[in-house]
């Protein structure tokens, strides 16, 4: 199949690489000049593991390219928008600008594909009723081009296993049977190969298939604060929140994952797609039935400042002339990602409350730097921790599990290390001369 991925950002990127190496042929498409520009050398302007090394092979294959014109979108037949949809700087809504630029940056050339009608897809997470008004947008610029969604479930960290072997594929076809019978034969087409394979396939409407992302979104933004509300409990009565998330995760109605209490989520798709659906149940008539996404939010942004709360009691009740090494600004580990970061908000809420913060990440450090200058930052947790008052740890890559505990209390000032990701074995922690804070244990 022909397909132009319309936005090569982190989704459209590893879509475009994705489908490059399923043996499409795709052309990404993005106004932003030097974005396309690293792309076409092979190198992604994020960082996503083994996708800097799926995006050179697909471009050696000679299946894959990136433009900023617009015009070669006329030789493909396939047209999926991956273009982010921020919230609104002044509401709790999505702000849809780009995904309705793309579809008019796109329009000119709908009707000229050699191969058949264009089947414009939308994969950005959008508010229900987004892709009925797309569609009759749509009509008024082609007559013949089919509009179809397709939610994307990615993962940060394992976009490119989620792509190429994702757990599950959601249709949204257009009402008219004629029109869903041809967009789903396209679709079945570019998804041939994961199909092959087993891959669990949904079809529904529109509205269908924009609410399936958003669901799943709510209910783990919700199971996340659940756990980390009986964290709370936890620490008020002396329980241990691993112990019972372990036992409440054998229940296969419920399930282990999600279920690490912890300092809360971020990222770009959590914190805003869930105000994003609230905004949008209001609109509907039903914002009562999502009046618990509301209490989810509070209690995930209550997490990060309970965690500078238990740094300020450690400290003896003042930051002033303490420094605290941070280990993690990345929303999540295996991603530069520092979007409504947890880890970031905490580092920023005590450099402004008079700390000396020093932060490492292995792979957000330049984002950080870019974002927030104020903050220092060093190559790696030993030099991060120099002389440290006390040491947090806020996103759980690998290198800080694996910490020796003695080799670190030998260069800190006080060995006290807060996990916010109840990541590491607190015996062995302790054992080794350290007092160890986490979320919910005693």
């Amino acid at each position: 199949m022909k397909l132009t991925t319309i936005g090569c950002g982190y989704l459209g990127a590893v879509y475009a690489a994705a489908m490059a190496s399923l043996g499409h042929d795709v052309v990404g498409l993005d106004v932003d000049e030097a974005k396309v520009a690293a792309l076409n050398e092979g190198r992604a302007p994020f960082y996503e593991p083994a996708l800097d090394d799926l995006i050179a092979e697909s471009l050696r294959t000679g299946r894959l390219r990136f433009s900023t014109d617009y015009a070669q979108a006329a030789t493909q037949q396939v047209h999926v928008i991956c273009v982010g949809t921020p919230q609104q700087i002044d509401g709790p809504g999505a702000d849809l600008r780009y995904v309705d630029a793309a579809l008019d940056a796109l329009a000119p050339h709908l009707d000229r594909s050699p191969d058949g009608p264009s089947l414009v897809v939308g994969r950005s997470t959008v508010p229900v009723g987004t892709a009925t008004r797309l569609r009759e947008r749509l009509a008024a610029a082609s007559s013949a081009a089919l509009l179809a969604w397709n939610p994307e479930f990615l993962r940060e960290g394992f976009a490119v296993e989620d792509t190429l072997r994702p757990d599950r594929i959601v249709y949204g076809l257009p009402e008219d049977p004629d029109e869903a019978r041809r967009a789903r034969e396209i679709l079945d087409a570019v998804y041939a190969s994961p199909l092959a394979e087993g891959t669990p396939l949904v079809v529904g409407n529109y509205a269908t298939a924009e609410l399936v992302k958003v669901s799943a979104n709510s209910f783990l933004a919700t199971k996340i604060s659940f756990i980390n509300a009986i964290a709370e409990v936890c620490e008020a009565s002396g329980a241990d929140v691993s112990t019972i998330a372990r036992a409440i995760g054998y229940d296969d109605r419920i399930g282990p994952k999600f279920l690490r209490a912890g300092i809360g989520f971020g990222g770009g798709c959590l914190p805003k797609d869930i105000r994003a659906f609230m905004a949008r149940a209001g609109e509907l008539g039903v914002t009562d039935a999502l009046s618990f996404l509301r209490e989810v939010d509070t209690l995930n942004n209550r997490q990060r400042d309970r965690v500078v709360n238990m740094t300020h009691r450690a400290l003896g009740g003042t930051f002033t002339h303490k420094r605290i090494a941070v280990l993690g600004a990345a929303f999540k580990p295996d991603s530069d990602d520092i979007r409504q970061s947890p880890a970031l908000y905490i580092a920023s809420k005590l450099s402004g409350r008079g700390a000396d913060v020093v932060v490492t990440d292995p792979a957000a450090a330049d984002n950080v730097h870019a974002q927030r200058p104020n903050l220092a930052i060093a190559p790696d947790a030993l030099t991060a921790a120099q002389g440290a008052d006390i040491v947090l740890l806020l996103t759980e890559w690998a290198q800080f599990r694996a910490l020796d505990p003695v080799a670190l209390r030998e260069v800190v000032a006080t060995p006290w290390i807060i996990d916010g990701r109840n990541a590491l074995d607190p015996q062995r922690w302790r054992d080794a001369g350290w007092t160890y804070q986490s979320i919910g244990r005693p």
